[in-house]
């Protein structure tokens, strides 16, 4: 259905065709003009030129460029093309046939000198049909590369939301999981009835924020991941007891360092959760060190020689989420040496502005 607008196009695309036909007429009148011939015979023998042109023209860039040669079908381009050049020959030597007998009357001696000269003839056409075809080309070619960029932005789009999706794939897998384990921990301090249970409520209360909340962001502020790490270990102090001891050193902290949320604190879980209780203790030693450039974090707890458990869904849900997140960006190193069991992480920071 044609709209007003479509409409309005057509009438501008033809108008312009128009006009530059007509700027060809007047180049071909001035190019054969010479003094012994009048202006009204050039004008003539240009007329008479022009169907030849604006038909070879058409069909090289409508036609052969289009359907030929931007498909890459070269011999069908050149055996057409090679058509094309034969019948437009065949027309321009007409046209000077015409010239002979309409324009001369038949007198070769009073022809335009210009119109007697096949090669400047052809030079003349060809030149417009050279010109136009290497427009046709480059309007093609922008026309591709923007197709193209289209199609990428699609893609990248796409990827984009597979990402998405598979970040909060990760999240729904850690909410519960962490989730579970922290509500356990509160079980026990109401069954005893322990005077720490409100702090406990507290301190559960602002994680369970973090969780259900700040974490659904892509970034957050390095400070506030080390904030709920703090309040994590004072959970689990108040479970373990004596049985606990934990170094937490950290060095200065650039506050407008960011991190993705949730990606320290289940390294500190699974420390607590797989960790084990040797002669009475259990020994965590965690150290953090960050600058503008890059994030240190490492962590050990004692372990069993026995335990071969320590990787479970926490870290196989960072490993992928440092895999989306950071790619290229992070080294993380995983060991088990029987006694220690050891993480060591080392991210580039990244300007997320």
């Amino acid at each position: 259905m044609f709209t007003r607008q479509l409409i309005l196009k057509k009438i501008g695309q033809v108008l312009l065709h128009l006009l530059f036909w007509v700027g060809v007429l007047f180049f071909y009148t001035n190019f054969f003009e010479v003094e012994k011939a009048t202006y009204e015979d050039t004008l003539t023998f240009s007329l008479f030129l022009m169907p030849i042109t604006i038909a070879t023209t058409y069909v090289a860039t409508y036609k052969l460029i289009p359907d030929y040669l931007v498909t890459k079908q070269y011999w069908r381009f050149a055996l057409y093309s090679g058509y094309t050049l034969i019948i437009s020959l065949y027309l321009l030597f007409v046209s000077i046939f015409f010239s002979l007998i309409y324009i001369s009357h038949f007198e070769y001696a009073v022809m335009n000198p210009l119109t007697k000269n096949v090669i400047f003839i052809m030079t003349a056409v060809y030149l417009i049909v050279i010109i136009m075809s290497a427009f046709k080309l480059l309007k093609l070619n922008l026309k591709q590369a923007t197709i193209t960029n289209k199609l990428e932005t699609k893609i990248l789009d796409t990827q984009l939301k597979l990402k998405e999706q598979e970040l909060n794939y990760l999240k729904m897998q850690i909410h519960p999981h962490f989730l579970f384990n922290t509500l356990n921990t509160m079980y026990g301090f109401a069954l005893k009835k322990a005077d720490q249970t409100p702090d406990m409520i507290l301190k559960l209360s602002n994680l369970l924020d973090y969780l259900l909340y700040q974490s659904e962001k892509p970034f957050v502020l390095l400070s506030e991941e080390i904030a709920h790490i703090k309040d994590y270990i004072a959970l689990e102090k108040m479970r373990f007891n004596d049985t606990l001891h934990v170094e937490f050193n950290i060095d200065a902290i650039d506050e407008s360092i960011t991190i993705a949320p949730m990606l320290l604190l289940p390294f500190v879980e699974n420390s607590f959760k797989h960790g084990t209780i040797i002669d009475g203790e259990l020994k965590i030693d965690i150290q953090l060190t960050a600058n503008s450039n890059s994030i240190d974090f490492s962590i050990q707890n004692s372990n069993s020689e026995n335990n071969n458990l320590q990787q479970g869904i926490g870290l196989d849900n960072i490993k992928k989420r440092l895999e989306l997140l950071y790619v290229n960006q992070y080294d993380l190193d995983i060991t088990n040496q029987g006694a220690i069991f050891s993480v060591q992480l080392h991210l580039k920071t990244v300007n997320h502005d």
